[in-house]
């Protein structure tokens, strides 16, 4: 490989940050990240999403992984939101991009990952996320690139409990479709239970 194209695989490399701190309110307060789906907790499915990571940081308590050299932060204070997770891992990202996951994504696969991160080689982008059927969009199935989040973050001040469209409101953003229900998340047992039925063949 040239040195021109060693420089263009560095400046794609990634790392991936997991949100994996919530409380599961919704589900009682089990803990959601290791419900399963096809037989795998749903931590599992989405770290094998990221398998060329050069790190896996999960923003969180603990849990047993099938992955080895899994890196374990946490928020201030614990349960502090998506963007207290985003302020717990950026100064452990070493990447020139970050793929911001949240733990119950149970059809994130590798080529929606790749898609995510092509989308930034436009050098005009802040970031890339997912929208659903809906339209809303999925910034927590999303990659953006390291040093705008850390501006981002700095510009917003203390960010426990702070909604991620404000950590994102200035950054350019592209919006791509997700036919493959990539960012399907589990928040309810009825999410979980429809899950269950697509990984089984069910519609």
């Amino acid at each position: 490989m040239t040195d021109h194209g060693a420089e263009r695989v560095a400046e794609r490399g990634y790392d991936a940050v997991v949100a994996a701190g919530g409380a599961g309110s919704r589900l009682g307060g089990v803990d959601k990240p290791a419900l399963t789906v096809g037989g795998r907790p749903l931590l599992d499915r989405v770290i094998a999403a990221c398998p060329d990571a050069r790190r896996v940081l999960v923003v969180g308590p603990e849990r047993p992984t099938e992955r080895a050299g899994v890196r374990w932060l946490r928020e201030d204070p614990p349960g502090g939101g998506p963007v207290a997770a985003v302020a717990a891992a950026l100064p452990a990202v070493t990447a020139p991009r970050i793929l911001l996951l949240a733990a119950d994504l149970p059809f994130l696969d590798t080529a929606t990952v790749r898609r995510l991160l092509a989308a930034l080689d436009d050098p005009d982008r802040d970031g890339a996320l997912l929208t659903d059927a809906t339209g809303r969009d999925q910034p927590l199935a999303a990659a953006y690139r390291t040093a705008a989040l850390r501006t981002a973050l700095t510009a917003l001040g203390a960010p426990a409990g702070r909604p991620l469209r404000h950590l994102l409101a200035g950054l350019r953003l592209a919006r791509l479709p997700d036919p493959a229900h990539a960012s399907f998340d589990c928040d309810t047992w009825a999410d979980l239970a429809e899950a269950r039925d697509r990984e089984h063949g069910g519609r």
